[in-house]
């Protein structure tokens, strides 16, 4: 692992400055989602809803950990918008503890407007916020000893058999 002494200047330059894109987005997305008698946590919890991917099923766990929130939060926001009655609640087909979410026709409505005022703002931002990662990705903070880390989302697997990790059943190329 690198010591800070080989960043370079323009490394915490260009992340501040990405960081500060972020954030000016985020601004504005908070901003419209109150301007909507919203708070940001609801606009995100239904736009996490609505995006759910194919496969993964609406449920509290899983809001819980796309807000990057506690499940009891995730109730409590869940609450407040069926309150709103913005989102619905519904039990599980195979499991009836489980709890499912999903938008009511007033939350569609109310998340596509708040979608289109944010897909409005990103598209006059992006080439900033673009210009700005490119920065910390690229040149600028090159030969800093940085490197890249891998994506977050899901750990490497590990082989049943071996505790390696990897896919075991998968060739690499080359070899």
């Amino acid at each position: 692992m690198p010591n800070s002494k080989d960043l370079k200047t323009a490394t915490y330059q260009a992340l501040a400055e990405f960081r500060y894109q972020i954030r000016r987005f985020v601004r504005f997305s908070e901003e419209a989602a109150r301007k909507a008698s919203l708070e940001p946590q609801h606009h995100q919890l239904m736009l996490a809803l609505k995006g759910i991917p194919a496969g993964d099923e609406p449920r509290i766990a899983y809001l819980a950990e796309r807000l990057q929130i506690r499940h009891h939060s995730a109730v409590e926001l869940v609450d407040r918008l069926a309150k709103k009655r913005l989102i619905q609640r519904t039990r599980g087909d195979r499991d009836r503890r489980e709890v499912h979410v999903k938008l009511t026709p007033r939350g569609d409505r109310v998340l596509r407007n708040l979608t289109l005022d944010t897909r409005a703002e990103l598209r006059s931002a992006a080439p900033t916020l673009v210009a700005a990662l490119r920065k910390v990705m690229t040149g600028e903070t090159a030969g800093d000893g940085v490197r890249e880390l891998p994506h977050p989302k899901r750990p490497p697997r590990h082989h049943a058999k071996t505790g390696r990790a990897g896919d075991p059943g998968r060739k690499k190329r080359g070899v």
